[in-house]
């Protein structure tokens, strides 16, 4: 029998040999003329050892001090062994070894993988609970081309590299082990030494489910596929909820700070289970349709809010378990609430733990910082040239929607995608391969992140935070477009932010600011965003941005939630936007719900409440949101006075609302208002009612519409206008016989 060398178990010892399969575990020798099995081990852990093979037992011999051990097992066809152990301490334990068990990926997976078209990567890697060979344990694997080792390290093995280097396939850069007798909770990094130089880190799993609660950083083993879910009923309707023509308003929160709750004489926040209890049912009585949470990917810093992702497959350990988050969209779906998660591609933290210089080299990101680095918020650029790299965001957002039934995804940044030069002065950036700006590679990348999304789950939605004039971002891809469903209409929220800070005597020299978005509002499929980065960095709340006395900023921001709800697009407000909260949010403590004990406020509240379940009720103000059908205009002009006035349709467009909008603090009397036809005209809103904590100003119900030959239709409304008031009045529906003839003449 030719013995081991020593070089080779001093590779093994020392955490070194780029092949620890060729060495370890059972291969075939000879002995004494006759084939058998040469069982070799390194565990520092133990002071004795055996092979127990078919009855037999077998001393192991130890070639090292260290704890390298060999036995020599007579051939007896195909062997199987287990170990027996004395640890250090003397305690007796049964093992199974790693290295008896071959891999686990097939050339087909290795395949896919290398070409970035394995759309279910996390099937594959990452530490996944399996039985292989009637032995329950974790199979983990990991891409790391450019490692010259990778170890599994953990409490199981005592954090010590040397002791379960991984199987290396070099048709993809990855790695994998099975180690047997391992289960859910175990935390774990994988230990990499680079090929290239002295680089040594220890890594969280960039595919794990789950990870230590923060400061600590491991990846924590968990099973995904537990959960009894019972959202069919929400799953089959879906379609109808998520669709363009369904009305969609959003309360957007950050989980963290919603709400705290005192326990022990300290302040935290709820868990995933609270939520789904509290939230859901003040969000379904508030009447918004979905929720958009702030990343809930596992992150290391709180005040980023979850946008310097660590973890992209790993649910925050903040609020709780990945069960409990199932938990928690699964009971917004029984409820009727859909489930939007904010999606982070574009960036990624520099933190020596996660993604950063991977494996000794810019493996997800570029090498090049004029490509790789990102300004603003000190994060490396991912490198969406990189097949490896477009398929891991690729199948990470098909993981959200898979393993958690979210039901749709905004993309957060991606302007920053988009444009080379974003936020770089010149010579900062790299132009594409023909001298222009934009990012070839990020742009196919987010094409084909919309394909797949929609192929695979037509019913979601996907929604892009792009701040520029970047065309066609909400048409098909096979037109020349993004893909997108949605778009955040940024220039409606700066044009409206703006306008209502100016006192209201100046702002009929900014008229322009609350009829220009309709030059453009049915070029994409808009969503309108009241979101958290308008109250945050000095920002002031949006109370705070209103001008005037306190009873004129509640006025204000009621006529600002008003017309958002009125504006064609669908909707979304940051929580705490509903209380009036005076305060800038923070992401340290929960909101001020302390303001509801002011009439001022639960007023505000109960507007927004009324406004969002009116909005769902009626047609008109959702089905036809990106086309000018739904959309005409009664008084675009009134400068003078800061009044505009239009109609809502639905796609019966005899289902109609008139929204008529006075911004300034003067009550405005028997003001005229084309009518769209005659007949009563119901007042189904008025933002300033008493019960709203307004003036208590309107028109009685309602006003009959009256003959005027210079309107359009023949007819006018004469209306009182509230200070800082919006109103929304739905005509009577036109009489059967005046149907019947519209039918016959069509």
């Amino acid at each position: 029998m030719a013995e081991i060398s020593r070089e080779i178990i001093d590779s093994i010892v020392g955490g070194y040999n780029p092949d620890p399969f060729g060495v370890l575990g059972p291969h075939i020798t000879v002995q004494n003329g006759q084939e058998a099995t040469a069982v070799r081990v390194y565990l520092p852990w133990v002071q004795a050892i055996q092979v127990v093979c078919e009855g037999e037992v077998y001393d192991m011999r130890r070639l090292h001090p260290a704890g390298f051990f060999e036995a020599i097992v007579p051939q007896q066809g195909h062997t199987s062994y287990t170990l027996l152990a004395i640890d250090l301490m003397g305690n007796v334990v049964d093992l199974q070894d790693p290295y008896f068990f071959g891999p686990l990926l097939s050339d087909f997976d290795l395949h896919l993988i290398r070409e970035g078209s394995h759309y279910r990567t996390y099937e594959k890697l990452g530490a996944h609970v399996r039985e292989v060979k009637g032995v329950r344990g974790v199979h983990f694997a990991v891409w790391a081309p450019n490692a010259l080792r990778v170890s599994v390290i953990g409490g199981f093995n005592n954090w010590d590299a040397t002791v379960y280097p991984m199987r290396f396939h070099a048709m993809a850069g990855t790695w994998e082990i099975f180690l047997p007798g391992l289960s859910e909770g175990e935390s774990y990094k994988y230990n990499i030494r680079s090929r290239h130089n002295n680089y040594v880190a220890d890594k969280s799993d960039p595919y794990g489910f789950f990870a230590e609660l923060r400061p600590q950083s491991a990846s924590v083993i968990a099973n995904l596929e537990g959960y009894g879910w019972s959202d069919g009923e929400w799953l089959e309707t879906r379609t109808k909820r998520n669709s363009l023509s369904a009305p969609l308003s959003i309360y957007e929160l950050h989980m963290g700070s919603w709400r705290h709750k005192w326990e022990d004489g300290k302040e935290r926040p709820l868990t995933y289970r609270e939520l789904a209890h509290e939230l859901v049912d003040y969000v379904k009585g508030l009447g918004f349709t979905h929720i958009e949470m702030l990343p809930v990917s596992e992150h290391p810093y709180d005040p980023s809010w979850g946008y310097q992702t660590i973890g992209y497959y790993a649910i925050t350990s903040r609020y709780g378990t990945p069960e409990d988050f199932m938990y928690f969209v699964d009971h917004c779906h029984r409820n009727g609430i859909g489930v939007f998660l904010d999606w982070v591609p574009a960036h990624f933290p520099k933190d020596i733990q996660g993604l950063n210089y991977f494996d000794g080299t810019h493996l997800y990101e570029h090498a090049d910082p004029r490509l790789g680095e990102h300004p603003d918020w000190g994060t490396h650029v991912f490198n969406f040239g990189r097949n490896e790299v477009r398929n891991f965001l690729l199948s990470n957002a098909l993981f959200w929607l898979d393993k958690y039934h979210i039901d749709g995804l905004r993309v957060d940044a991606v302007a920053s995608m988009l444009y080379l030069d974003y936020s770089r002065e010149s010579g900062q950036w790299l132009p594409n391969r023909y001298g222009g700006r934009e990012n070839l590679e990020a742009i196919d990348f987010i094409k084909r992140f919309n394909e797949l999304v929609h192929m695979e789950h037509p019913d979601v939605l996907t929604m892009a935070e792009e701040s520029t004039a970047w065309p066609m971002v909400t048409r098909p891809t096979f037109l020349g477009g993004l893909g997108f469903d949605l778009k955040w209409n940024m220039g409606w929220m700066h044009d409206m932010l703006d306008y209502m800070a100016f006192d209201p005597i100046y702002r009929r020299f900014h008229h322009n600011l609350i009829t220009f978005s309709l030059m453009y509002a049915f070029n994409e499929h808009f969503l309108l965003p009241l979101s958290h980065d308008e109250v945050v960095h000095l920002k002031k709340s949006l109370l705070s941005k209103m001008p005037g006395d306190g009873w004129q900023q509640f006025a204000n921001l009621r006529a600002l939630f008003g017309y958002m709800f009125a504006h064609p697009g669908k909707k979304l407000l940051f929580m705490g936007g509903e209380l009036g909260q005076r305060r800038e949010w923070s992401e340290g403590r929960g909101l001020d719900w302390n303001e509801l004990e002011h009439e001022s406020h639960r007023g505000l509240h109960a507007y927004v409440r009324d406004l969002a379940h009116l909005y769902a009720s009626e047609p008109a103000l959702s089905q036809v949101d990106n086309r000018w059908e739904g959309f005409q205009w009664l008084a675009a002009n009134d400068s003078e006075n800061s009044v505009i006035a239009f109609v809502r349709k639905a796609k019966d467009p005899d289902d109609m609302v008139v929204v008529v909008c006075n911004f300034t603090p003067l009550a405005r009397y028997d003001y005229r208002v084309p009518a769209p036809r005659k007949g009563f005209y119901m007042e189904i809103m008025n933002s300033d009612a008493a019960a709203y904590w307004g003036s208590n100003m309107g028109n009685m119900g309602g006003v009959e519409a009256q003959e005027d030959p210079w309107a359009e239709s023949g007819y006018c409304i004469r209306l009182t206008l509230p200070p800082m008031g919006v109103l929304m009045l739905k005509p009577d529906p036109l009489p059967l016989a005046e149907e019947t003839a519209t039918l016959t003449h069509l």
